[in-house]
């Protein structure tokens, strides 16, 4: 699934996961997911209101390793598109979908050679809620 840094400020402040996405990947019983990052596993623990208005995931060793990652030009000005596959149950791995892609706005540009999965539904999906 594509998924998209939040950013406020210079800072990142969470992920962005969509709506669509949570309907799809995330039962209301999990609590918790773990995220693989690099070689760090990390769990992160799901707001009540994930499922309801706000499909964002907030936690400070996710904020910091995505800050890690920004690019030092940016410095945060565009969310950065990324992916998830899930690895199990309520397991997830994190990457980047490519370098030099940003999501500007409602807009996202990106290139991916031989994506493998549905880009322009998962792009709809981000679409979803952007607005929130």
């Amino acid at each position: 699934m594509l998924v998209k840094s939040q950013c406020f400020g210079n800072r990142v402040t969470g992920l962005y996961v969509g709506e669509n996405n949570v309907s799809r990947y995330f039962p209301r019983k999990v609590e918790a997911i773990n995220l693989q990052l690099d070689h760090l596993v990390i769990q992160c623990r799901l707001a009540p209101r994930f499922w309801d208005d706000e499909p964002e995931i907030h936690d400070p060793r996710l904020c910091l390793w995505l800050e890690s990652k920004q690019s030092r030009d940016s410095n945060c000005r565009w969310s950065m598109p990324l992916y998830m596959i899930p690895e199990g149950e309520a397991s997830f791995v994190l990457g980047f979908s490519e370098p030099h892609a940003h999501v500007h706005g409602r807009g996202i540009d990106i290139e991916l050679p031989d994506a493998e999965f549905d880009l322009e539904f998962e792009l709809a999906n981000l679409e979803t809620g952007a607005a929130a």
